[in-house]
């Protein structure tokens, strides 16, 4: 059974999941493949992995690093698995570019290259954000492509975590936003 509450963050309204094994899903209202994983049958209940999550969230919100993991059961190909387990390797207040993760992965894999397009795809298919760090994750040169839950809201995020946003920019319009 999937379990669901919501959590009124500064940025917006926030859709949390959670089955036996742990958070399914994180996602604000409105993002692009909103609850896109979430069962159609699901129950809104307090667990304690949504507890947990809600507590980490609490942290993160008040501008501080949360020194714990909620349980997490992402649920994706065995590519989106190994993008995401590269996300939560991304220390808090730093970034990295899609083609610094391609690498990792990459060179994880024994592979010459991976394409920095569909490690981006991976990335931006992640449905536990914030928790799993997509955010921190930016175009070549600082340019501030890519997040499901808007632009404006990886920005914030990207603040919260005192980033220096000195060399990013908003990417041209007509790129991938």
């Amino acid at each position: 059974m999937t379990y669901i509450q919501h959590y009124d963050s500064p940025l917006g309204d926030i859709l949390l999941a959670a089955d036996g094994q742990g958070l399914t899903g994180v996602w604000f209202d409105g993002e692009k493949y909103f609850a896109d994983n979430l069962p159609v049958e699901h129950t809104e209940r307090e667990t304690h992995t949504l507890s947990q999550a809600k507590s980490w969230l609490d942290i993160y919100f008040a501008g501080a690093e949360p020194n714990f993991t909620p349980p997490l059961h992402p649920v994706g190909t065995d590519f989106r698995m190994a993008v995401w387990e590269l996300l939560l390797q991304i220390p808090y207040g730093q970034t990295v570019t899609y083609g610094d993760l391609a690498r990792r992965l990459a060179e994880k894999r024994g592979l010459a290259k991976m394409s920095a397009q569909a490690v981006g795809g991976a990335v931006g298919h992640n449905e536990i954000s914030i928790i799993i760090p997509c955010h921190r994750v930016v175009g070549a040169g600082g340019n501030l492509t890519g997040y499901a839950g808007g632009i404006d809201k990886k920005i914030k995020l990207l603040e919260l975590e005192h980033i220096d946003m000195s060399g990013f920019f908003m990417p041209k319009k007509g790129t991938a936003v």
